[in-house]
């Protein structure tokens, strides 16, 4: 049977002994009620795997020893996906989860023009990450920046590949198509319930955004972003 994942954020193989976090402690004593001997596997989201032996079996202050390490690496591929904030937060937390299980390198939340709500918990961001992490059984956190405008994304991408999904009329190729898997870095941005502006859309063709369509319907904003990345990861 594998062993249970947690996430240390902060570890290194020379740091013995480690003591987890409370709420990790608390669900590793009390919920899946292990005993001093068992051994469990933490992950710190960059690459890392401990597997650990618990020492000290406390419900606050959990303390276990590393017993081993390994590395993987990160797949060569960079995908990102630029994605407005929601005005329901549940919409765009469900997002992430979704997103990180697949396996997306970077999520960066986006304020555009027609961005309703701005109001963003980073903490509770990650931890949704974590948790999606964990759950998906991957070792490497998806990156994720404090939300940032529209134009700061457009004029910071360097990927080789960069798209816009808009619903706007005009020219479009299928993202399916267009994505190249070996291609070394890829964006893609989604808008709002409101759609990008369409200053907005003209200044992305200027900085080589090639607009792409998902499919024949048309697509709330989270949904989007996961067709998106179904379609990035899987090309």
């Amino acid at each position: 049977m594998a062993l249970p994942v947690f996430f240390s954020e902060d570890i290194s193989a020379q740091q013995n002994p480690v003591v987890l976090e409370e709420d990790t402690s608390k669900h590793v004593v009390q919920v899946l009620r292990m005993q001093e001997g068992e051994q469990l596997q933490l992950t710190d989201g960059k690459g890392n795997i401990f597997v650990c032996e618990i020492a000290g079996a406390h419900k606050k202050k959990c303390a276990v020893v590393i017993k081993s390490s390994s590395y993987e690496e990160r797949k060569p591929r960079k995908i990102s996906i630029a994605i407005s904030l929601l005005k329901n937060t549940n919409r765009f937390e469900w997002f992430l989860e979704k997103a990180t299980e697949l396996g997306i390198t970077e999520i960066i939340p986006m304020i555009c023009e027609r961005t309703e709500k701005q109001h963003f918990r980073f903490d509770r961001m990650k931890n949704i990450l974590i948790s999606a992490l964990l759950q998906s059984q991957q070792s490497w956190l998806p990156e994720m920046s404090e939300p940032v405008s529209f134009e700061s994304v457009i004029n910071k991408s360097i990927h080789a590949q960069k798209f816009i999904a808009h619903c706007a009329d005009g020219a479009k190729v299928a993202l399916a198509d267009a994505a190249n898997s070996a291609i070394d870095s890829q964006i893609i941005l989604i808008g709002p319930e409101g759609d990008f502006s369409e200053k907005e859309i003209s200044l992305s063709f200027q900085h080589h955004f090639t607009a792409v369509a998902l499919g024949e319907t048309r697509l709330r904003t989270e949904t989007a972003g996961i067709v998106a990345a179904t379609l990035l990861v899987n090309c």
